[in-house]
C-alpha cells in the first residue's frame, strides 16, 4: 500500500519534533514550551494517520482539519521558542519551513475535499 505524502511528511516531522524536544530539555533546560511543542507537533501526524481510518468523508475532513490546527499551534510554539532565544535563526527556519510545508499540503487537501463535496 502506498503511503500518503501527508502521512510520510508528518511522521518525519514528528521525529524532528521529538529530537528538538530532547535537545530543548537536555541542552537548554526548557520544559514548559517544549512540552507544548511536543504535543502539537506530534499530533499533526497522529491525526493524519487517524484520517486513514475515517468512518466517512466528513470524519476524514475533520481529522485533517484537526491536523491543520495542530500545525498552526506548532508554528506558534516554534515562533515563541525562537523569539525567546531557545532556537537559533537556522534551527527555527529549518523546522518552521517543514511545518509550513505541512500546513500548505493540509490546506490543499482540505480545499480539494471541500470542492469535491460542494460539487456533488
Amino acid at each position: 500500500m502506498r503511503e500518503s505524502i501527508i502521512g510520510t511528511k508528518s511522521f518525519d516531522f514528528a521525529i524532528r519534533i521529538v529530537r528538538l524536544y530532547k535537545y530543548l530539555t537536555d541542552e537548554k533546560r526548557e520544559y514548559v514550551l517544549s512540552k507544548q511543542l511536543l504535543r502539537s507537533g506530534t499530533s499533526i501526524g497522529a491525526n493524519a494517520r487517524e484520517s486513514k481510518n475515517a468512518q466517512s468523508r466528513k470524519d476524514f475532513l475533520n481529522k485533517l482539519n484537526i491536523a491543520l490546527k495542530e500545525a498552526d499551534e506548532t508554528e506558534y510554539w516554534l515562533e515563541l521558542l525562537y523569539k525567546t532565544d531557545y532556537l537559533t535563526d537556522e534551527e527555527y527556519r529549518s523546522i518552521n519551513e517543514d511545518n509550513r510545508e505541512l500546513i500548505k499540503i493540509l490546506i490543499t487537501i482540505i480545499k480539494r475535499l471541500k470542492e469535491d463535496t460542494d460539487g456533488q
